[in-house]
């Protein structure tokens, strides 16, 4: 059992992008991590601006939530047209008010990601 933070969604909140967020993955063997607290290890660093090295030790490894959020963040393209990513997707349908656009929105000087 991990200890609970204030960027935490409840079971309830999450039950309703579980389905959007787990069609993302591969399904060649069980799950063995808990999408639940991968998502909110995303959001605590989203909301804390924290590094991702910096994630708590009860979260699961930090390079695993960052390789869930580097997926789940991907843009796709339909006829030319940008699409909302999966994470963009489940943080609107959950009403999110914490910082995301520094994630997303974020170029260097050459205009790249």
């Amino acid at each position: 059992m991990r200890k609970t933070y204030p960027s935490d969604l409840t079971r309830e909140q999450f039950a309703m992008i579980r389905p959007l967020l787990e069609r993302v993955r591969k399904k060649t063997h069980p799950r063995t991590l808990d999408v639940y607290d991968v998502f909110n290890g995303v959001l605590y660093v989203l909301k804390t601006g924290c590094q991702w090295s910096a994630l708590p030790h009860d979260f699961p490894k930090y390079k695993t939530v960052h390789s869930y959020f580097m997926k789940w963040n991907e843009q796709k393209f339909v006829q030319r047209k940008k699409q909302p990513s999966i994470l963009e997707q489940a943080l609107k349908k959950i009403s999110w008010r914490g910082p995301y656009l520094q994630w997303t929105q974020r170029q260097d000087k050459h205009g790249h990601r």
